[in-house]
């Protein structure tokens, strides 16, 4: 009997699993997922439901830690509260079914993040998957380390590979990509990588939440990350 109270003590994840089952609460959740800080009115707006509606879920996800809120003058964001919140959505994502597609815009939305998206703060979609995969292929990658070839390129790239290796976060996990069903990479690596990718220009935000779009610049930066030649601050990533 002590061994099955130590097990039931051992973790409450009744309370979080609660906040997040409820409709409106999972929606606001998910449009947060693509790691940007977002006001009531626009979540409220995504989640279909009232400002005031939205406001008394924010405050049970705010009161749950989930989420947090981001004070810029008198203007208040919400954004979720760590990677570790967008880890739980993400695998919550993989083992539910995806929602029936109803509309030909919805349908362009649902291609547009299979094609590329943030998985919170690290690239996921076909995208994602690509990438990783070039970076393994090049020998970049041996596991969830940087090789000396990977310090290299992507240093070039500008990546503080270092700096991701101090982060409190695991450094370079494999992330299960929910539309691909294959791994894209994540943690603090991918992070970095994902950082610098904005930076040049490479990537940029489109119209869905969430949705990234390669720039042309990006295509040209990493055809040319990758075939080995030298890249310069203007240097354009795909």
């Amino acid at each position: 009997m002590a061994a099955v109270e130590h097990v039931a003590a051992d973790a409450d994840i009744a309370p979080v699993a609660a906040l997040i089952a409820d409709p409106t609460r999972a929606a606001i959740l998910t449009s947060l997922l693509g790691g940007q800080a977002l006001a009531a009115g626009e979540l409220a707006r995504m989640a279909g439901v009232s400002a005031a509606t939205a406001s008394a879920h924010l405050s049970r996800l705010l009161d749950g830690g989930l989420v947090a809120v981001v004070q810029q003058g008198r203007h208040r964001y919400y954004r979720l509260a760590g990677h570790e919140i967008a880890e739980v959505l993400e695998v919550l994502a993989r083992v539910g079914g995806r929602p029936p597609v109803r509309s030909l815009r919805q349908s362009r939305q649902a291609r547009m993040l299979e094609e590329a998206r943030t998985c919170y703060d690290h690239l996921a979609g076909r995208a994602g998957v690509g990438l990783f995969d070039r970076l393994r292929e090049t020998g970049c990658l041996a596991g969830e380390e940087v090789t000396p070839e990977g310090e290299r390129l992507l240093g070039g790239l500008g990546v503080d590979v270092e700096g991701a290796r101090r982060a409190r976060r695991r450094f370079a996990p494999e992330c299960l990509d929910w539309t691909e069903r294959r791994a894209h990479l994540g943690g603090a690596l991918g992070a970095a990588i994902t950082a610098v990718l904005f930076e040049r220009g490479w990537y940029a935000r489109g119209p869905v939440p969430r949705a990234v779009n390669v720039t042309e610049a990006g295509r040209e930066g990493l055809a040319a990350l990758f075939s080995g030649k030298e890249l310069t601050s203007h240097t354009p990533v795909t």
